[in-house]
């Protein structure tokens, strides 16, 4: 929108400049020579264009003079116009402002998306996730190279994103946080990241928020300001190296689904809405006969807040129920459809 209205001006200014020149020159000749005004105007456009037509009507001394004024004057105004105008056209202000203006009326549109502030490496593993998996996001960043890095890693001219301070409420709102699912606070600083969970929590307080802790002893202090849940990625990798050695079949299985490029297998969460059907029927009624259904691992109790592993299939769904599934990513969406009905 910044990029519009910057070119707006812009052109205001150049329309402006070139018609107080028209005036200006008008009202001369009509002061001075007691020449008609579209005499007078026609005059000063054929001046400026130095197209050498020649005098409409007699100009005495006082007249040659003014239009000597004139075309010094007027020329510098014209050249500084038709530059304005072909920066704007050719070297692609207009494009790029276009194309800005239907992002941003894209991202407005967006219902249960998520929002990635932070576009550095733990950011762009993020977003890409997000992109692989199909999941609307926008990416808040301040500087526009490293969204431009992001882009090209994933492939996406048109990556949606917002130049801006994610910790400011200006950046949320254009993000969309009034409609967010989620919030990825993922920026350089503990105190940052706080400071966008405090404000994404104050917009939208039903929006769940992820955040990243660097150093030691803030986990509590993130957790005050809205995070639902702190990420320590030292912590994190700490437990990934120990697991490489005592476990490594499994942590390349969960590896061959993250980072294979070519998989599409994932472990999702799938939410039993209020008004789904399944509602009330078994477990078991999720796998349809002959079809490659995901793999229900564990189901979420909402009431326990407790995970049954390798659940009964004759246990009854019911609202609130958080299933755990492995399978492809298609095969889960088109079960999230089915249990939402």
């Amino acid at each position: 929108m910044k990029e519009i209205l910057e070119m707006r001006r812009r052109l205001l200014q150049v329309a402006g400049l070139m018609a107080a020149v028209l005036v200006t020159g008008t009202a001369g000749y009509v002061c001075i020579s007691g020449a008609s005004v579209f005499d007078s105007f026609y005059m000063t456009v054929i001046t400026l264009a130095t197209v050498g037509y020649g005098e409409t009507f007699p100009l005495d001394q006082a007249g040659r003079v003014f239009t000597v004024l004139l075309i010094m004057g007027g020329i510098g105004v014209m050249t500084y116009a038709f530059s304005t105008v072909t920066s704007i056209v050719v070297e692609g202000d207009l494009s790029s402002a276009l194309r800005r203006r239907r992002m941003e009326n894209k991202i407005a549109k967006l219902k249960g998306h998520f929002i990635v502030c932070g576009a550095d490496h733990s950011g762009g593993v993020i977003a890409a996730e997000l992109h692989r998996t199909g999941r609307p996001f926008v990416v808040v960043e301040r500087d526009q190279e490293t969204v431009q890095r992001l882009a090209e890693r994933l492939a996406s001219p048109e990556l949606p994103h917002i130049i801006g301070d994610a910790t400011t409420d200006e950046a949320l709102k254009a993000a969309g946080v009034e409609h967010a699912a989620g919030v990825f606070a993922v920026l350089a600083t503990d105190q940052d990241n706080a400071f966008v969970a405090l404000s994404a929590k104050g917009l939208n307080p039903a929006v769940r928020v992820v955040s990243r802790q660097k150093e030691l002893g803030v986990r509590e202090k993130l957790f005050r300001s809205g995070a639902d849940n702190v990420v320590n990625p030292s912590y994190i990798g700490g437990l990934r190296m120990a697991s490489e050695m005592v476990r490594p079949a499994t942590v390349g299985f969960l590896d061959s689904m993250m980072r294979d490029k070519g998989s599409s297998y994932r472990f999702e969460e799938i939410d039993i809405p209020k008004d789904s059907p399944f509602i009330g029927r078994c477990l078991g009624d999720l796998r349809r006969v002959g079809v490659d259904d995901p793999l229900l691992v564990a189901v979420l109790d909402p009431d326990s807040r407790k995970y049954e592993v390798n659940p009964d299939f004759k246990r009854p769904l019911k609202a609130g129920d958080a299933l755990v599934m492995l399978g492809e990513a298609p095969r889960l969406a088109e079960l999230r459809d089915r249990v939402r009905g």
